[in-house]
């Protein structure tokens, strides 16, 4: 297991209202995969800790990484890291952990990527990674969110998304004025029209709640993809494991 290393919030910006990207200055830090996730300690002067875990928002690059944190009103290390956490503070992060969640870079197969909520974390990661090595791999992102006020990064999963990424909204809630589709939840339909055949062989990566989990993947096996080219990742409140 890694060992504990100081990380100083460098800078931040708010994805949404309650959710807030942290850069941390981390030195010493060698990068990671896409897809990884480290663990985030916050340590009191009274000897109180608490940790979560989170998965990387940036691409891979040294000294330093991008945690999307979504606040979880009751959680016990959320709230300090989207409300309070101020540049120059510090907290401690262990990793980068986890090889199963991930994408390598040398893989030319096309990929689907599928998050609901929060779960988009770490498939922004595998996006910004292609585009910062150059990849030439096809990438379809499905995205499921309540409302266009629950969007994270608007810029890059949009409309002006990268040459060879299409990116998909399926707004559950409250979709935008003129919307086609309306509000409603990502269905097997959805997953067929918007991502890649299974005669393709695509590797595809669904992230988010349980729940959502588990009915996407059980979609892609119903238009028969390879449940071995299935990876899934889950989480609990606030985007943590």
């Amino acid at each position: 297991m890694p060992s504990w290393t100081p990380a100083v919030l460098e800078s931040d910006r708010w994805e949404t209202p309650t959710a807030r990207t942290l850069v941390l200055a981390v030195p010493g830090w060698s990068g990671h995969r896409p897809g990884q996730h480290v663990d985030v300690q916050l340590r009191a002067e009274d000897g109180y800790t608490a940790e979560r875990s989170y998965s990387v928002a940036s691409a891979s690059g040294p000294d330093r990484l991008e945690l999307t944190v979504q606040l979880a009103p009751d959680g016990e290390v959320s709230p300090y890291l989207v409300q309070d956490f101020r540049p120059g503070d510090r907290v401690w992060v262990r990793g980068p952990l986890g090889g199963w969640f991930v994408w390598r870079t040398d893989d030319p197969a096309p990929v689907v990527l599928i998050g609901g909520g929060s779960g988009v974390v770490p498939l922004a990661s595998m996006v910004r990674e292609r585009r910062r090595t150059g990849s030439r791999a096809l990438f379809r992102v499905l995205y499921s969110l309540r409302s266009p006020e629950d969007r994270y990064y608007a810029k890059e999963l949009g409309a002006a998304a990268d040459p060879g990424v299409d990116v998909f909204l399926a707004y559950t809630r409250d979709a935008p004025p003129g919307s086609v589709r309306g509000a409603k939840r990502l269905s097997v339909a959805d997953l067929n029209t918007h991502g890649f055949p299974a005669e393709f062989a695509p590797l595809c990566y669904v992230c988010g709640p349980t729940g959502f989990v588990e009915t996407v993947a059980d979609g892609l096996v119903a238009l028969g993809h390879d449940p071995r080219r299935i990876r899934t990742e889950r989480y609990g409140s606030g985007g943590g494991r």
